[in-house]
């Protein structure tokens, strides 16, 4: 996009108006930026015949170095740093990717126990989640502490002690109120609660991390960190255990491999956040490719899936034994069925006709 300013004037450009106003690097902006790179990520994997986590897998480190913004996170990571880490990922990454090929990448499930669903429901999903072979289940809480005692106990007790469990509070609460009810929630031994309190709040993250870690009980969050600083800020910060990527929050792939990039440098294991509407699609790539050639570690890790809206996708994702098969389409899977696109257009869409429609009327 071309500035609408003029250069020598000491007047500020349109474009660097709205870049503060709006952004920078968060908000409308970013997002956007991310849906242009992915978009362009998309074009480059299938320009090459590769799917996206093969592309970057073939890459050599100065490459994938290039792409990557090292502005505000040098006091954490050099670019010098981030090369011996990739250089590092180079051992045994075809036996890995070897691996990857034939087992996949652990998953674990969010569809069994949101919140609203009656105990008949949660069972159901529950049992045919086991059948599946599922053994991760990530439940949502924070609505009420009865009623999450009451749910965890159920769920704990139909997947056993063996299998794991994580919680969701989805930014519910203020920080003492997340130790006081996560203490309460302790006896069901989750591996994390997600997202106790305000995203933004880093050293709310801290201090309910120096809290619960006591008890057995990590801290996960990152789908809605705006950016790879908010990530710097809660590594420095010890404000995380699990670190949790989001596809289209960061701006794109080049963010995205800074921040897995850090995590190894922290140690800390990446959990990407993917709550269906093609973000599982999205970040398959990534994780895989963080696998085969900078985490070199499955170790407490695990890829989010939510069973919904994949049947609008041209290439969704494939999961097998509760885990994801690499994807062998060229590109980034981020491809709708015309069909979909069709009938979601606004206002001419079918879906939106009747949407209207019943307003109406």
């Amino acid at each position: 996009m071309r500035k609408t300013g003029s250069r020598g004037t000491g007047l500020p450009s349109l474009w660097e108006k709205a870049r503060k106003l709006i952004g920078p690097e968060k908000g409308v902006v970013h997002l956007a930026t991310a849906a242009l790179l992915n978009a362009v990520w998309d074009l480059w994997a299938k320009q090459e015949g590769k799917p996206l986590w093969k592309l970057l897998v073939d890459m050599d480190p100065r490459t994938l170095l290039s792409c990557i913004d090292f502005r505000y996170i040098t006091d954490v990571l050099t670019e010098e740093e981030a090369y011996e880490i990739l250089q590092k990922g180079q051992v045994g990454k075809k036996e890995r990717e070897g691996q990857m090929l034939m087992h996949g990448y652990p998953a674990y499930t969010t569809s069994c126990a949101w919140l609203g669903y009656s105990d008949d429901t949660l069972k159901q999903l529950c049992t045919e989640a086991l059948k599946d072979g599922w053994t991760r289940f990530k439940v949502k809480v924070g609505a009420d502490l009865q009623d999450d005692i009451r749910r965890c106990r159920l769920i704990r007790n139909m997947i056993g002690p063996e299998k794991t469990l994580m919680m969701d509070a989805n930014q519910r609460w203020d920080v003492p109120e997340a130790v006081e009810w996560m203490s309460k929630l302790a006896e069901f031994k989750p591996l994390w609660i997600e997202e106790p309190t305000s995203p933004d709040d880093i050293l709310g993250h801290a201090a309910i991390s120096e809290a619960l870690v006591p008890l057995g009980i990590g801290i996960a969050t990152g789908e809605q960190c705006h950016n790879r600083v908010i990530f710097k800020q809660l590594l420095q910060a010890k404000a995380l255990q699990f670190l949790q990527i989001d596809s289209c929050r960061l701006g794109s792939v080049n963010e995205n491999l800074s921040v897995l990039l850090m995590a190894k440098k922290f140690e800390i294991p990446v959990c990407p956040h993917a709550g269906g509407v093609g973000l599982c699609e999205l970040v398959q790539h990534l994780i895989i490719f963080d696998f085969i050639s900078i985490s070199a570690s499955l170790e407490n890790r695990m890829c989010e899936y939510v069973n919904h809206l994949h049947e609008h996708f041209r290439y969704p994702v494939v999961i097998k034994k509760a885990s994801y098969m690499p994807p062998k389409d060229a590109g980034y899977s981020t491809e709708m069925k015309e069909e979909s696109v069709k009938k979601h257009q606004y206002p001419h869409g079918e879906v939106w006709k009747k949407l209207l429609a019943a307003q109406e009327n």
